[in-house]
């Protein structure tokens, strides 16, 4: 149980590793998970390490695995994952791995290149096919008189007595359709109007060969007379990038050619579709093994990765590498490395060594899938130094219960409760499934801290008797509604007369004591309900709030015991828990006496527990005002005053003073004599000797000098942080009273202006609006008050662990251990 609350213990090994069992030793340390290689070439060129060249080769299988998986998605093909993990290939297998992708990505780029052409050539005959079609329309039209006037203007008219028949030259052509009206502008001005476009839209779309994307084309024929206007026109198509194509001049050889296309494009489209399927054949075949590949390929090139961390003896026979890793595990890393050996055949085992240090180690906290998502609450803030108490433990409990109080309703706990046992009782299936969505990801993997945050918010929910800002009657009412009211009973008319009534708390009730359990139905029809709340819950967030701040002293405690720094303890802790306990630990208590001491009949006459608590530190105990709580309140309050005084000193002075006084006791460790005499303030000889033998021992470096004047300030600063954070802290946990009032006046008031409009007819057309409001009402109670409001307790309680809980205990400047696994490469990620 010790590793649950206290990071794992870790140490520094050695590993010795023979070269042919190298690469199955380290396999096997990425199966299990348990190690971390330390950098052992910080000054070598990534490009200069000994397996840089494997490196190389298994990137260059992963891109070509990467382009495989293009192809494949691109042709809409599922790719299967069974959930295998294969094993990591040895290194002779690369050869073979190497061989099959570069034949599959060979295939695949020659069967694109093949198809890419096919289409192109496709898409040149589809073109001409409808540039011959359209052609003959035109020239149908072109038939007619006042065209073949409108044609016959193109010609100087000095010359059109000479000229017998009229002949023009023309182009026909296919251009992007989006371009035809500025196509026709630059035909008009280059050429000065002397020729003549006609144009017609082809109705299907075409396919682009190069990029696969459908556009809409255009068929276009241009006139003209000479040679010279010809270059002209053809320039401008080029530069528009118009396709142009032969078309023959007599309407036989045109239909005769559109024949002969018909053929071809039948053809062609008979070795597209053989083409396509021989490529859907070989991706499927691929798809069925991809990951499997990746798996491998990636495990593969994570082990070279990490044998460049490690240093090569001169004799190039051995790898000598250096870990971390968890004393616990230190068995199972060494058969993982005895496997490794006989994996490989080789005779000559691997060497653990382990190593003494004065580096620090890194910090790991064994997790589970139920105790990751509060480990990882606590690391947001900082990862805790080696072996510090570790705050997830107690976080399981008070982060879902101080949500709870901020929360606190049974109806929307139940909602909550509902969609965690949703995510927890499929989460094999929604693991399986691999959904990518960030926002998803991250509410699945905090499942089970919702999932205590809907049961705790029950909890609460019924302790404030508040169900979607309405109170459950179970037990009925603990109030009497028998009061005499002007010298009389209640009647039937007195509830009619009078629009309220006030119930006298002295008159004892149906149970005689306080209500069973929770907040007395009643209080949900009182006009005084939020003045006592108001009351009841501000006290309650005081109580919980110096609580949870004492346990968190107490927990450093247990720091200072582990890390035997008895200084910290007599003038760190006790002084704190001292102080803390002497006016807000105080406080606590009068609030529970005052409950305890004053009953309805005598709670007119009790005092002001805030101006009681103000007097306190003031020394005022003469105000008419406010009587004292109890007898000997004045002593015992300016006694404890008194007390959490002294205790500032002890911290801000005394410490500093005895840390010099150590300082200087070390650094002195001899002793002058003279003449017999012993002088000065060190150790004796017989414990200077002790000293420096323990020292050389343990191989210590040279203390650091010890500066007076900043650790005074340091001190300074630590102890006002303290004593100002006691104040403050507790005030910030009145957060937990206004969070709670606010989400339930918020839940009533969507009741009282959404949900009871809908409730207030009884006809069948009340019931037809009331489906409306009932789906407006649990909409606005799904995204306002359980999404906006848990949210925004969810990141109070946060604050509250950050910082007013953790900062008693909790330094969080480590840094985290990163073991070598494959875990990462089964999920899809690798990280070098």
């Amino acid at each position: 149980m010790g590793e649950l609350f206290r990071s794992e213990e870790m140490t520094l090994a050695q590993l010795f590793l023979q070269s042919e069992s190298a690469y199955c030793c380290v396999s096997e340390l990425g199966e299990i998970g348990m190690v971390q290689f330390r950098d052992l070439n910080p000054d070598v060129n990534v490009f200069q390490r000994k397996f840089v060249n494997e490196v190389r080769r298994c990137e260059e299988m992963d891109r070509k695995l990467r382009f495989v998986e293009k192809e494949i998605k691109k042709a809409n093909i599922p790719i299967l994952d069974t959930g295998e993990n294969p094993e990591v290939p040895f290194p002779r297998d690369m050869i073979d791995l190497e061989a099959t992708f570069e034949k599959l990505e060979n295939e695949m780029r020659e069967i694109n290149t093949n198809q890419e052409a096919l289409k192109k050539n496709f898409l040149e005959l589809t073109e001409l096919k409808h540039i011959l079609r359209r052609t003959q329309q035109f020239f149908n039209e072109m038939e007619d008189p006042s065209l073949l006037e409108e044609a016959s203007n193109l010609l100087d008219p000095n010359e059109v007595g000479r000229v017998a028949p009229l002949r023009l030259g023309f182009v026909a052509g296919v251009i992007g359709r989006e371009r035809i009206p500025t196509f026709e502008r630059m035909l008009w001005r280059v050429c000065r109007g002397n020729v003549f476009l006609r144009q017609a839209d082809i109705d299907d779309s075409l396919e682009d060969p190069t990029t696969g994307d459908r556009v809409h084309k255009s068929v276009f024929i241009i006139f003209f007379q000479g040679d010279q206007l010809k270059n002209r026109v053809k320039k401008i198509c080029e530069g528009f990038r118009a396709s142009l194509y032969p078309c023959p001049e007599t309407p036989q050889e045109r239909k005769d050619m559109a024949a002969g296309v018909n053929t071809r494009i039948d053809d062609l489209q008979m070795v597209l579709n053989q083409t396509e399927d021989h490529g859907q054949r070989v991706l499927q075949a691929a798809a069925k093994t991809l990951r499997v590949w990746f798996i491998k390929v990636r495990k593969m090139k994570a082990i070279y990765h990490t044998l460049n961390l490690c240093n090569i003896d001169v004799t190039q026979k051995c790898l000598i590498a250096e870990i971390w890793c968890p004393v616990s595990d230190l068995d199972s890393i060494q058969f993982a490395l005895r496997r490794g050996t006989e994996k490989s055949g080789s005779t000559v085992p691997s060497i653990l060594n382990r190593m003494q240090t004065k580096q620090t180690p890194p910090t790991y906290n064994k997790t589970n899938k139920f105790t990751s998502g509060f480990q990882s609450i606590v690391d947001a803030y900082g990862i805790g130094n080696y072996r510090e108490i570790n705050p997830a433990p107690y976080t399981i409990i008070t982060f879902p219960f101080l949500f709870a109080v901020m929360f606190g309703d049974l109806g929307h706990g139940l909602l909550m409760v509902c969609a965690a046992l949703y995510l927890v009782l499929r989460e094999r299936r929604l693991i399986a499934q691999k959904n990518e969505n960030e926002m998803f990801q991250m509410v699945f993997a905090g499942r089970y801290i919702i999932l205590l945050m809907g049961l705790f918010s029950v909890y609460t929910g019924i302790i404030y008797n508040d169900c979607f800002s309405k109170s459950l009657n179970v037990f009925g009412s603990g109030w009497s509604v028998r009061p005499m009211f002007t010298g009389d009973n209640w009647t039937f008319k007195t509830l009619e007369d009078n629009r309220i009534l006030q119930l006298d708390p002295a008159v004892p009730g149906v149970f005689g004591g306080p209500y069973p359990i929770g907040i007395d139905p009643i209080w949900n029809i009182a006009t005084n309900k939020l003045t006592f709340l108001n009351s009841f819950k501000m006290k309650m967030s005081i109580i919980l709030g110096v609580i949870h701040m004492l346990f968190g002293v107490t927990l450093s405690l247990f720091n200072h015991m582990y890390f035997k720094k008895n200084l910290n303890i007599f003038l760190g802790f006790i002084p704190e828990i001292i102080f803390m306990s002497s006016l807000f630990g105080y406080l606590v208590l009068i609030v529970f006496y005052k409950w305890t001491a004053y009953d309805a009949k005598t709670s007119k006459d009790a005092p002001s527990l805030l101006i009681a608590f103000i007097n306190m530190f003031l020394f005022n105990y003469n105000d008419p005002t406010n009587k004292p709580l109890y007898t000997g309140q004045m002593v015992i309050q300016s006694l404890l005053v008194v007390i959490a005084l002294a205790c500032v000193p002890c911290m801000l002075i005394v410490k500093t003073l005895v840390m010099r006084r150590q300082h200087l006791w070390r650094r002195n460790l001899g002793t002058h004599n003279f003449g017999g005499i012993r002088v000065g303030n060190g150790p004796t000889d017989d414990e200077a000797g002790i000293i420096q033998h323990d020292q050389l021992a343990q191989n210590t470096e040279e203390e650091p000098e010890f500066n007076f004047a900043d650790e005074a300030v340091h001190q300074a600063i630590h102890t006002i942080e303290f004593c100002l954070g006691c104040i403050s802290n507790t005030a910030s946990y009145l957060r937990l009273w206004a969070l709670s009032l606010a989400h339930a006046q918020l839940s009533e008031v969507l009741w009282s202006m959404v949900m009871h409009i809908g409730l207030s007819s009884g006809n069948f057309a009340g019931f037809i609006v009331l489906s409306f409001i009932f789906a407006a009402f649990a909409s606005l109670t799904v995204f306002i008050l359980l999404i906006m409001e848990g949210l925004s307790a969810f990141l109070h309680a946060l604050r509250l662990h950050w910082v007013e809980f953790q900062n008693k205990f909790y330094t969080g400047q480590g840094f985290m251990f990163m073991p070598f696994t494959f875990d990462n490469i089964l999920e899809g990620k690798f990280d070098d």
